[in-house]
């Protein structure tokens, strides 16, 4: 078994995660160079890694420039940065496991696409949701027949009210401008899991309607100030960032600072971002939205995103003619119209924090996308570009629909 490398194209979160999970869970692989503006973070990988001088880049494309030195790249940039290193790196020859969404545009999800196949390189989109035990478990049951046709799937993404703070009030993917809207960074691949139970047959019709209702000037409290620390209804407040970043033990401190103490978090929440009022941020993504799709065999599927829950797990229900399935917090229930019986899975899973985040998903993911390297097959993964431009154009005529309030034909 040959020893897998891959270089690192933005080394924050999502990229130290699978750089980890790479090394950790696909077995004979190698991290062995680095892009990344951000001293702490690229020092960081450097560290963990142990990756030489020569291999070591502040800006991308001085990496892309090189001759290629490694079998596989990681693009973990902020959304609105994917399409040129994508471009970049498959000219180069390197296979490619990309960040969701693809771009911000569909004109550059197609750009991205055609460089792809152009290129003839191995192709991984972090839709982690369709490689969790749980989905695939969903997925056999319906192929098995034992819930009939399916008719309808009603799907709900709790975003979760802190989470929705911490990532789309506060932090980096408040304002499309800066990152994408809020149904293509957030919820993509929950449309792309639909495709994949139902076979990723086409869609043909798709309405929707959101808004930001709720974290807006407007709803400000009065006297409320710009900032938490200084807030003198901040112990009233649901959203106060002492509550979630100091009072409580949330995973996401270190996203506030590199290094969470309560000297550092104090002093960024007294400076950066994540201590900003959540009625004083120049946040513009909707905090709600529903989506419906109708598909070629007359399937349809309701779609819910939602800020406002006391959770982050998504749940499912898929209505069929024989049988009805309910899937909530990783397990699932299956009655039987004829025996009137209700079956019960629980799929076993991996989940070692953000390394083995999306319920396991990133993990088998990143199996599959070194297996399907030393294979040189695509159909190693689940889905290749086509099947992720299929989804993601489903995604951009949501959005078109619910800002122009129109059914959109596709």
């Amino acid at each position: 078994m040959r020893k897998i490398s891959f270089i690192t194209c933005g080394a924050g979160s999502r990229g130290n995660a699978h750089a980890d999970g790479a090394v950790k869970f696909a077995k004979n692989t190698d991290i062995v160079g680095v892009a990344e503006p951000r001293e702490y973070y690229r020092n960081r990988h450097i560290s963990k890694h142990n990756i030489p001088p020569q291999n070591v880049f502040t800006d991308w494309r001085a990496m892309a420039e090189r001759e290629r030195f490694a079998d596989a790249v990681i693009i973990s940039t902020q959304d609105n940065l994917h399409v040129e290193p994508a471009k970049a790196f498959a000219a180069k020859g390197y296979h490619i496991l990309l960040e969701k969404p693809v771009a911000p545009t569909w004109d550059e999800c197609v750009e991205v696409g055609d460089a792809i196949k152009k290129a003839g390189v191995i192709l991984g989109v972090c839709h982690g949701l369709r490689y969790t035990k749980y989905s695939r478990k969903i997925k056999e049951i319906i192929d098995s027949g034992a819930l009939g046709d399916i008719v309808a799937i009603h799907h709900i993404e709790p975003v979760g009210y802190w989470h929705y703070c911490h990532s789309y009030v506060r932090g980096n993917w408040r304002n499309e401008k800066e990152s994408s809207f809020m149904l293509l960074a957030k919820s993509c691949h929950d449309i792309d899991l639909m495709c994949y139970w139902l076979d990723e047959q086409p869609c043909k019709a798709v309405s929707s309607f959101g808004s930001l209702k709720h974290f807006r000037p407007e709803c400000r409290p009065a006297g409320a100030a710009d900032r938490c620390l200084e807030c003198s209804v901040e112990s009233t407040c649901p959203f106060s960032a002492k509550r979630l970043y100091m009072d409580r033990d949330m995973w996401t401190k270190w996203v506030v600072h590199p290094e969470p103490t309560k000297r550092s978090l104090t002093e960024a929440l007294q400076t950066g971002p994540y201590g900003r009022c959540v009625y004083a941020c120049d946040n513009d993504v909707v905090d709600n939205q529903v989506v419906n799709l109708k598909f070629a065999g007359d399937q349809t599927v309701s779609f819910m995103m939602v800020a406002f829950t006391d959770e982050a797990g998504r749940s499912s229900q898929i209505f069929g003619t024989r049988g009805q399935l309910t899937g909530r917090h990783q397990k699932i229930k299956v009655f039987d119209f004829l025996t009137e019986e209700t079956t019960e899975f629980d799929p076993s899973l991996h989940n070692a924090g953000i390394t083995g985040g999306h319920g396991g998903g990133d993990y088998n993911l990143l199996s599959s996308f070194v297996e399907a390297i030393r294979k040189n097959d695509q159909s190693v993964l689940s889905s290749g570009i086509e099947e992720t431009l299929a989804s993601h154009r489903i995604v951009f005529a949501a959005e078109i629909s619910r800002l122009q309030n129109k059914t959109v034909m596709l």
